[in-house]
């Protein structure tokens, strides 16, 4: 084969549900399928055995592997090795995942980061961030993408884009749109990643690597 034509092989983590869910991780299949998002997706990993996640693998006939967390670092081998990926995208995944590289393993998260940690995830999130909004701490929210190391939400973040919290928002209504911005974004700046032009060392911060010119930096505060 050309060297040309290898693609990044991507292993996408997603929790879903045992119902449903998966709705970033099929965006991303979407987004390969009609050329726009230049990898391979070569598996897909949930808790849920029969979940969204297994469904939306099975539709678009992509290998679907079951992760127990009492068997995480056997588990993490074999799926690496069965997949030889390159990268791995958490894409709604929930679950604290060690093993892997941090160089080479990426998160979604639906706020700034600020809004993460321990069981700051789905609903969780926007609850919190309503919250600080009507005590008046802050005027809007975020979607947010970081490298992923051992501790919850601490690699660096190489993108945040601000989403407008309004008035009138529960945290359901808030969840919905940026649901939206997080899947006209993830392929975007996954396919950025997976090619390289933004780029970690996996240990010092202030190694990371964006284009000239890129503008989705967070601000310091």
């Amino acid at each position: 084969m050309d060297k040309k034509e290898i693609r990044p092989r991507l292993l996408v983590f997603a929790s879903g549900t045992k119902d449903g869910g998966g709705s970033g991780f099929e965006t991303l299949i979407e987004a390969q399928e009609c050329g726009m998002l230049d990898a391979d997706i070569v598996g897909a990993v949930s808790q849920h055995s029969c979940g969204g996640v297994r469904k939306i693998a099975e539709k678009h006939s992509i290998p679907f592997f079951y992760f127990s967390p009492l068997h995480e670092l056997l588990l993490s081998r074999y799926i690496l090795r069965e997949t030889k990926a390159d990268w791995i995208a958490f894409s709604g995944w929930l679950k604290k995942t060690k093993w892997l590289n941090p160089k080479t393993t990426f998160n979604i998260h639906p706020a700034r980061i600020a809004f993460g940690g321990r069981g700051m995830y789905g609903i969780h999130v926007h609850r919190a961030v309503i919250d600080a909004y009507q005590k008046g701490l802050i005027k809007d929210t975020a979607v947010s993408m970081h490298f992923v190391t051992d501790e919850y939400d601490k690699g660096p973040v190489f993108f945040e884009y601000p989403v407008p919290v309004y008035p009138t928002d529960t945290p359901e209504i808030l969840q919905e749109r940026v649901k939206g911005f997080e899947h006209l974004f993830q392929w975007v700046i996954t396919d950025m990643v997976i090619h390289e032009k933004i780029s970690w060392d996996g240990k010092d911060p202030e190694s990371l690597i964006v284009p000239e010119g890129y503008r989705f930096l967070p601000k310091k505060q």
